[in-house]
């Protein structure tokens, strides 16, 4: 990092950092815990072979803000935070590393509540559920909630519907070409909601019987991935890599909406603006891909399958939210979105302190 950690906090207003380790495990992990007003912490276990120690630092304090506002803006009563585990996920796990983490976790009592994420899997978070119930995705025989990727693609799936209605008065999707970039398992899910609907797809990705699959179940027409950004389509769907809406990209679009799976989609945000200037209807990534974590964050009051799934539908109204915002204060979609959460954790906060304020006007009349 070429700042100085305090500094960055104090910037975006972090809470609190954590460093854990043990010798024997060969843990090394970093909790960074963002905020914590619209109530704990959830956010996933990243394990990563870092190049440095700084980046690694760095990464979790990116990806604790982000789960900040994606909870906020899903509205969930949770607030945003990230571990990351400096090791390689194929050679270094083992049951002592992820059980010390467990013991880690368990001391924040319960400011933070954990789940998987890139390197980690089901069977990790089983691990570090027998040193703490602060830890979410676990196997279905401890009452979870499974695998996350159906709930994640329907709800990419409904936002999706909301974006349609933006762009062409209408939320049907029926008679629709719909690009998808990438057929992952969120994607391959989202495609079967498409398919189901009566649109027509065009799908792309490396993994060639990923690509089969798609065209042998749905009927979609398959191209290579350089020419997917430049297909005659209504909505393109980036389910794939993120920084994919680009310089390079966004001149070829042709598609009226962008609303996909994927993480981070906007390279940088000059290309939020870019896709505003061109009028394109955004569904801001953080947002309709919010399923998972909506999903998940289910299994703290005891996990019901279809009342997670009747919150998940939900993002259709947070999706027109964000347009909604939009419009009121003529911005870019993308900032409408980041606009959505701020909010919502402004009111909190405005709302907690006018209580605490007037307990203790009560207690000074006392």
């Amino acid at each position: 990092m070429s700042f100085e950690i305090f500094d960055y906090m104090e910037m975006y207003d972090y809470e609190q950092l954590v460093f854990c380790q043990d010798k024997l495990s060969g843990l090394k992990a970093i909790i960074a815990i963002h905020d914590t007003t619209l109530g704990p912490a959830l956010g996933g276990t990243r394990m990563w072979t870092y190049d440095s120690e700084a980046a690694a630092i760095e990464d979790a304090l990116r990806l604790a803000r982000g789960m900040t506002y994606k909870n906020a803006a899903a509205g969930l009563n949770l607030g945003g935070g990230k571990t990351v585990i400096i090791g390689d996920p194929r050679t270094d796990k083992n049951e002592e590393l992820f059980r010390s983490f467990g013991r880690y976790i368990q001391g924040l009592n319960g400011r933070y509540i954990t789940a998987e994420d890139v390197g980690t899997t089901v069977a990790d978070m089983d691990i570090i559920h027998q040193e703490t119930n602060y830890v979410t995705g676990i196997s279905p025989a401890f009452g979870s909630s499974g695998n996350p990727s159906p709930v994640t693609a329907y709800g990419v799936y409904v936002g999706m519907k909301a974006a349609a209605k933006e762009a062409f008065d209408t939320d049907s999707l029926e008679g629709k070409t719909i690009a998808v970039q990438g057929v992952g398992s969120v994607a391959y899910n989202l495609c079967k909601h498409l398919h189901e609907e009566g649109a027509s797809l065009i799908v792309t990705d490396i993994n060639k019987e990923a690509v089969k699959r798609a065209v042998d179940d749905f009927g979609a027409k398959a191209v290579d991935p350089s020419d997917i950004y430049s297909v005659d389509c209504d909505i393109f769907a980036p389910c794939a890599l993120g920084a994919i809406i680009n310089d390079e990209t966004i001149p070829q679009l042709k598609a009226r909406v962008i609303a996909g799976a994927a993480n981070n989609q906007l390279k940088d945000e000059s290309h939020g603006e870019m896709i505003h200037e061109m009028g394109m209807v955004y569904a801001p990534d953080y947002v309709i891909n919010s399923g998972g974590v909506i999903n998940v964050a289910d299994e703290l009051e005891g996990y019901n399958r279809e009342r997670a799934l009747k919150k998940v539908e939900g993002i259709y109204q947070n999706i027109e939210k964000v347009f909604s915002i939009a419009k009121r204060d003529n911005i870019p979609i993308y900032r409408a979105a980041d606009k959505l959460a701020e909010e919502r954790i402004e009111r909190m906060r405005i709302s907690r302190s006018t209580f605490l304020q007037n307990e203790h006007n009560i207690l000074s009349r006392r």
